[in-house]
């Protein structure tokens, strides 16, 4: 029967830990470009959309220049790949909150390859009821289509979900659509900012959220859950 209550992940940075690599793929992508833009500045802006985060680090960017930078982002972050790993307890956490009786998708807006890796690197298996990909969203995050997209497969309502990422973009875009979140610190971005952008709820990684799971409020929603 139908979950009536879920949970949405982002992938990057929540349940990957990808955002540093993502940081360095896109710097890489600026300099090709000569382009000397800090790290640091590029890895605030990890969890747009990479097309919003081009125009965000580039005034007056073309778009043959965005085209370009996309691409070989793309193409650095594949090298990468062999060394992603799923942080500690991020599979333990889907497949309890699938336990509690929750649906679980990955609100995720990375391109279908890079996904594909992720959904390798995780092994969770049927803890996962549906997931996103960019080709899922008209616009990337902080507009909140990818988490309508996300729901429209799920078959719920922003009422009835709560959505954990790590970006202060993630928060953003669930608050957008009325939907709580949860927001962890392991992407690199603090307590303090997520706070600010709205996050009910801050932890450290997914170990620590699942430690305090009953606690949080997916324990709250898990108890309204039913199938």
């Amino acid at each position: 029967m139908a979950k009536r209550k879920g949970v949405l992940f982002d992938v990057d940075g929540t349940l990957i830990d990808s955002s540093y690599f993502h940081a360095l793929a896109w710097w890489q992508a600026f300099r090709r470009e000569g382009l000397d833009i800090q790290v640091s500045d590029i890895h605030r802006c990890v969890g747009m959309g990479g097309d919003k985060l081009v125009r965000h680090l580039v005034a007056d960017c073309s778009d043959e220049l965005l085209e370009s930078l996309k691409s070989s982002h793309g193409a650095v972050f594949s090298t990468f790949w062999p060394a992603l790993r799923a942080f500690d307890a991020a599979r333990d956490l889907l497949a309890a909150c699938s336990d509690a009786g929750l649906a679980v998708g990955l609100a995720s807006s990375a391109q279908q390859r890079d996904l594909d890796v992720s959904l390798r690197v995780l092994d969770a298996g049927s803890s996962i009821d549906q997931w996103t990909s960019s080709n899922d969203a008209e616009e990337s995050k902080p507009a909140p289509d990818i988490l309508v997209a996300c729901l429209e497969k799920l078959e719920l309502r922003p009422e009835d979900v709560v959505f954990v990422g790590d970006a202060v973009w993630d928060v953003k875009a669930a608050s957008s659509i009325g939907v709580p979140a949860i927001a962890m610190t392991c992407g690199g971005i603090s307590e303090a900012e997520l706070r600010e952008a709205g996050a009910a709820e801050v932890y450290r990684n997914p170990r620590h959220l699942l430690e305090n799971l009953e606690r949080s409020a997916l324990g709250g929603l898990a108890t309204g859950s039913g199938g």
